[in-house]
């Protein structure tokens, strides 16, 4: 990609991460770029063409990082995943933040096939845990499935929610599933993921609950 189409599509991105993709026109981001409008449509003819590229350099991207990882189905893929997401979040946040681009036709179908198959990925890495004897067989039915589930929900929604609720420093994603899958380690698993994590990983997933009603209920 030469480097003028570059310079729009950095600035395209900065520009509908601050205020939103259909609050921003071809002439602000020509504008911004100091170039005319007839340069800007010279490569993008509309504001779909343009999309049509970020969305198609952020999929390289995505492909790159998962075809890094090893092919192996285990909970390094998960953590790799989750880390993945948040990076791809910070890059190209308006894509995750605004309801319309994620049912925009040119990202709909590719939103949903890497949704598909990271719930798929992760329904992977819990039955080779089982396999490898380090997390228990599903106690419940539907368990298991709902943890892969929500394990996407958290990495996908995560910047959405942080929007919502404003930035808490003590709450991370990666430490939020976690807190759904450690109690289902076997003793192994447990080792295993202090071996991976560090023995202090355990202790800093998030803030201490107080179980004493008093402090939710008043009497």
């Amino acid at each position: 990609m030469n480097s003028t189409k570059q310079k729009i599509i950095d600035c395209a991105i900065r520009l509908f991460t601050k205020h939103g993709f259909g609050a921003v026109s071809l002439f602000e981001i020509a504008g911004e770029l100091n170039i005319s409008r007839g340069n800007l449509t010279y490569h993008f003819k509309d504001k779909d063409v343009l999309l049509g590229a970020i969305s198609t350099q952020m999929w390289d991207k995505i492909t790159k990082e998962r075809n890094k990882s090893r092919q192996l189905p285990s909970f390094e893929n998960l953590h790799n995943e989750v880390q993945l997401y948040h990076k791809i979040q910070k890059e190209y946040a308006f894509m995750f933040n605004d309801n319309h681009v994620l049912k925009h036709p040119l990202l709909k179908k590719k939103f949903k096939e890497m949704i598909n198959q990271t719930v798929e990925d992760n329904k992977a890495a819990i039955a080779f845990a089982i396999a490898a004897g380090n997390m228990r067989p599903e106690p419940f039915k539907g368990i298991y499935h709902n943890i892969a589930l929500n394990t996407w929900m958290i990495a996908f929604f995560w910047l959405s929610q942080k929007t919502i609720r404003g930035e808490n420093k003590s709450e991370d994603a990666e430490a939020i599933i976690w807190s759904m899958l450690i109690p289902h380690f076997t003793e192994k698993g447990i080792k295993a993921f202090k071996a991976f994590f560090g023995e202090d990983y355990l202790e800093n997933l998030g803030e201490k609950f107080e179980p004493n009603i008093e402090n939710f209920i008043n009497f």
